[in-house]
């Protein structure tokens, strides 16, 4: 009888509760990063999802001759466009962090070199500073503007 062995593709993805009860040892391994691999994934799937969609809405021409009418519909595509921009800014963001995924980079703050933290990245997978090195940047941002 032969044992098999599953790679960290093949085994099933854990869970929130699962990654967050992790040792910091931990940090970072082969099952960690699939998890956020597969969730990174599924958000950019859902991100170009859509951006189609948004691109098929638009090009629905409704002729409405009442004014009022088409104000309103104008109004609705610029606030669809203005979602799908910032959209489009954390599609790049997604896919810079699954490139860091490839490279061994992700998890790790871009200014310090520290782990991010597992309950950061649940809650902001794009994440690329700690949240001392973000409030760092934010007080700064704040204090003598960008």
């Amino acid at each position: 009888m032969t044992k098999t062995n599953k790679t960290p593709a093949e085994a099933p993805l854990l869970t929130d509760e699962e990654i967050l009860a992790m040792s910091d040892k931990d940090y970072m391994n082969p099952a960690q990063q699939a998890f956020f691999r597969a969730k990174l994934q599924q958000l950019e799937k859902e991100l170009l999802k859509n951006a189609g969609e948004t691109t098929e809405h638009l090009r629905e021409t409704v002729l409405v001759p009442d004014p009022a009418d088409r104000a309103t519909i104008e109004e609705e595509h610029a606030l669809e466009l203005r979602t799908r921009d910032r959209e489009r800014k954390l599609l790049k963001k997604v896919q810079q962090s699954i490139v860091a995924i490839d490279s061994g980079d992700y998890g790790w703050c871009e200014e310090t070199g520290e782990p991010i933290g597992i309950p950061r990245l649940i809650a902001r997978p794009t994440a690329t500073l700690s949240l001392e090195a973000q409030q760092r940047r934010e007080l700064k941002q704040k204090l003598y503007g960008d």
